[in-house]
């Protein structure tokens, strides 16, 4: 039996986004998210970031709107680096994390618009993309 017909039967790889370094150390020496999202557009950690902030102060329109973006630059990067819709995005590999907390916010804020398919799509996403995620993020990582 080939290895190609096991991993098959497996199901997909893992998809593993690429580093953000340059976001990650700008976030890290203090700069704002917001300062930086002009920046770099592509990046779902900081529309994640962005997402956070905004539903920690009650914006819910905000959030629910930068987490939206946030998901779908995320889906444009793991289309690119492989994904086909499905398979597993780990939680553990940390390029991954700004795509998820992106995902989890779309979630929350759409469940607090009132949104009726939308919460329960994302919920089931979310764990098919990981199911260590949710809690990881409740957790505050």
């Amino acid at each position: 039996m080939s290895d190609e017909f096991r991993r098959n039967l497996m199901g997909p790889e893992p998809t593993l986004l690429p580093a953000e370094t340059e976001v990650h150390g700008q976030l890290e020496a203090g700069h704002e998210a917001l300062d930086l999202v002009a920046k770099h557009p592509t990046s779902s950690l900081l529309w994640a970031v962005l997402a956070e902030e905004a539903w920690a102060e009650g914006r819910i329109i905000d959030s629910y709107a930068y987490s939206r973006v946030g998901y779908h630059r995320g889906l444009d990067s793991l289309r690119r680096n492989g994904w086909r819709g499905v398979g597993p995005i780990p939680w553990e590999h940390e390029p991954n994390r700004g795509f998820l907390r992106a995902l989890y916010s779309l979630g929350r804020a759409s469940s607090a618009i009132g949104e009726a398919d939308e919460p329960e799509r994302i919920e089931k996403f979310l764990n098919d993309s990981d199911p260590t995620a949710k809690a990881a993020i409740e957790g505050k990582f």
